[in-house]
Formats: structure tokens, sequence, C-alpha cells
């Protein structure tokens, strides 16, 4: 994984929810009447739409301070990926690193070495953390 690129890491991403049955759409771009957004990885499977914004952050000291700042910005575009779409978005940050974070301005940490029990067992996550 040290390896990746930015890139590679949104690809690597990618495709652990294809793995996962998850309809994907990859860095997806839309509009509202305000302005325009794009989120890395969409996945949508039944009723379950997960936002993932790809974080690839080096072990800088003020990483756990961009990664609340930057959670607060997916927050917002996964409110208006709701209202554009008309499906429940849940606003989760798949990072690189583990920083021990869990939920931060609505959003669900997940480092990049738990996505797939994340994923395996979706549901009960989801509902220890209030989704």
């Amino acid at each position: 994984m040290d390896e990746l690129s930015w890139q590679e890491f949104e690809e690597y991403i990618r495709d652990v929810l294809s793995h996962h049955d998850f309809v994907v759409k990859f860095r997806k771009v839309f509009k509202t009447p305000e302005r325009g957004y794009q989120i890395d990885v969409v996945g949508l499977r039944n009723d379950l739409c997960l936002c993932i914004d790809c974080k690839k952050y080096g072990r800088g000291r003020h990483r756990s301070s961009s990664l609340k700042t930057e959670a607060k910005k997916h927050y917002d575009r996964c409110v208006a990926h709701e209202e554009a779409f008309d499906v429940r978005s849940i606003p989760i940050i798949v990072t690189w690193l583990d920083d021990n974070l869990m939920i931060e301005n609505g959003c669900v940490f997940v480092p990049s070495h738990m996505l797939n029990d994340f994923l395996l067992n979706l549901d009960s996550y989801l509902d220890m953390i209030g989704y």
C-alpha cells in the first residue's frame, strides 16, 4: 500500500467495494444549483449508499486536524448527494493510516486495512454507530 499513489489508492477502494457486490460509481461528479461536487467512490447495494472520500495522507503532525476539516466538507457533499439523488447517503472516509477516529463531523472513519471487515459486517457497524 505504501507504493500506491493517491489515484491508485482510490482505485483500490473502488475495487474492494466491487468485490463486496456494490454497484460502484467512481469519481462521481454532480451539480446542485449552488455548486459542483465530486465524491471519490459511491457504492450502491440494495437501499444502501456509501459515499466514500479516500485519504492517503502521510504521517504529518497536522493530519488529524486536516481529517476533521475534510470530514466536514465530505459530510456537506453527502448531504448534497442525498438531496440530489433522493438516496440516504452515508459519509465514509477511508484513510490510508489508522487515525483512531471513529466518527467526526458526521463521517465514519475506516482505516483501509479494516475496510474489508467493515464491509463484511456493515449492518452491525452501522447499527453500533447509529446509522
